[in-house]
């Protein structure tokens, strides 16, 4: 007669048994779920692979790019209806496209720390969302670049995304989306650390002088869709002849639209500007700073009927300041979360690090709240360096500036000047980790990471 099996056997067959029928209908639901996506209509498709870009005669760029291009295509969505998008990585290297600016859960958001899975060496990946808020956001990588100037927000991979509002008055009469980009990234010495420097630069796709300009005609209200898409640079643009009448920031209707000289946009920014086309001729959009102009951050704009030569006139050194498109209100109950920025010197010609409360990411504290309670960060940047703040998933108003009270502002990056205190309130209100950094590519890869944990 067979001996019966002891209980320590029985104990093991019995987990053995559980296993394979946990995994049995773990193995179903996804087979289930795989069937239910490939049941789903996609909406865009978008592939990631290696492109060379010719900004200008003979200067030809080799980076990585969406659907051969970059900027990528744009992607025109509607508020509140569900979209599916098709991602496939045609390199050798994983990827992950962030939805910028938009508020969906953190498995789609597109950030690995937060959860959402990378893109695997040519494998594939959808992205099912519903488009909100309205206005102007943007798409791009969200890898580590370290030290590989060929990775991460180096390279081509940014596109812009316009979600329509449901009730749009389109008060204008063109609209041109431009996109501020620099090529050819090189490590250089600054001070007594490593930084990188750029040999070219491009609105959209061409270098100024070079491609298409934008036609437009007398009397036209022109809306503009400005991005800065730098890895790391700061921009200040004007546009010659011309005034803009700034509506949005960070594509959110600004409390007081006004009339400005010049627009300043740290990394990830956007500026949504009118200008009204009362100049006729042909005239230059472009940096501010003349080294950068002639590197290619320009485009020209030409009237009908005009063939004079383009023109570039000297702009006015007026100051970048948010707090004017604001109001003053009183100030609201709060609680405060103080976030200290410091610099930490790595060595010579070496890359600084960061830290946020004096520890540096993947050891930095998360950032604990409650849903639907209201609070204020307050960033105390206590380096000498500025600093483009994102926060992913939400978005943020604007309370304090440097000690000017504002509000009616809302952005989901803000700019945090040097030795200087912003503090930006914001609701949590979309459940989920969430992801809080520095805009800049080396910043964020050296430290500058922080989550937002819903307790």
């Amino acid at each position: 007669m067979r001996k019966r099996a002891s209980t320590s056997q029985d104990g093991s067959l019995s987990r053995l048994l559980h296993w394979w029928e946990m995994t049995r209908r773990q193995l179903l639901a996804l087979a289930g779920l795989n069937v239910l996506k490939a049941q789903e209509s996609v909406s865009y498709q978008l592939l990631i692979d290696h492109i060379s870009l010719e900004i200008a005669p003979k200067t030809i760029i080799k980076t990585t790019g969406y659907n051969g291009s970059a900027p990528g295509p744009l992607l025109r969505m509607k508020e509140g209806q569900r979209v599916t998008i098709q991602v496939d990585n045609a390199t050798a290297d994983p990827e992950i496209v962030h939805w910028h600016g938009l508020r969906i859960p953190s498995d789609v958001d597109g950030s690995v720390e937060e959860g959402t899975p990378m893109i695997p060496p040519h494998g594939a990946a959808r992205y099912s969302f519903v488009p909100a808020p309205s206005g102007t956001r943007w798409y791009h990588t969200h890898v580590m670049a370290m030290r590989n100037l060929s990775r991460g927000a180096y390279t081509g991979q940014f596109g812009f995304i316009y979600i329509e509002p449901k009730n749009d008055p389109g008060a204008f009469d063109q609209e041109v989306f431009l996109a501020l980009r620099e090529w050819d990234p090189y490590f250089t010495q600054a001070s007594d650390s490593m930084d990188v420097a750029y040999k070219r630069c491009s609105i959209n796709s061409h270098a100024l002088g070079f491609g298409e300009p934008v036609r437009v005609k007398p009397g036209q209200r022109v809306m503009l869709r400005i991005l800065n898409a730098s890895a790391t640079m700061h921009r200040r643009i004007a546009f010659a002849g011309h005034s803009f009448k700034v509506v949005a920031l960070d594509g959110n209707p600004v409390a007081t639209p006004k009339t400005v000289s010049i627009l300043e946009l740290g990394p990830a920014e956007r500026i949504d500007a009118m200008v009204a086309m009362d100049r006729p001729g042909i005239w230059i959009l472009g940096a501010t700073d003349d080294r950068d102009r002639k590197a290619g951050l320009g485009i020209v704009f030409e009237y009908s009927g005009q063939s004079a030569e383009r023109q570039w006139v000297t702009p006015s050194k007026d100051t970048w300041d948010y707090t004017i498109f604001g109001t003053t209100t009183h100030d609201e109950p709060a609680e405060k979360i103080p976030l200290i920025i410091e610099k930490k010197f790595a060595g010579s010609r070496w890359v600084d690090k960061w830290a946020i409360n004096g520890k540096s990411w993947p050891k930095t504290d998360p950032i604990r709240v409650r849903a639907g309670q209201r609070y204020r960060l307050v960033f105390d940047n206590r380096s000498d360096e500025a600093h483009p703040l994102h926060l992913h998933r939400h978005t943020f108003e604007l309370k304090n500036i440097a000690g000017t009270p504002t509000s009616g502002v809302y952005k989901d990056v803000v700019v945090v000047p040097p030795k200087s205190i912003v503090e930006a309130a914001f609701t949590a209100d979309n459940p989920g980790k969430t992801l809080f950094h520095c805009h800049q590519q080396m910043h964020m890869d050296y430290g500058f990471m922080s989550l937002i944990e819903y307790v």
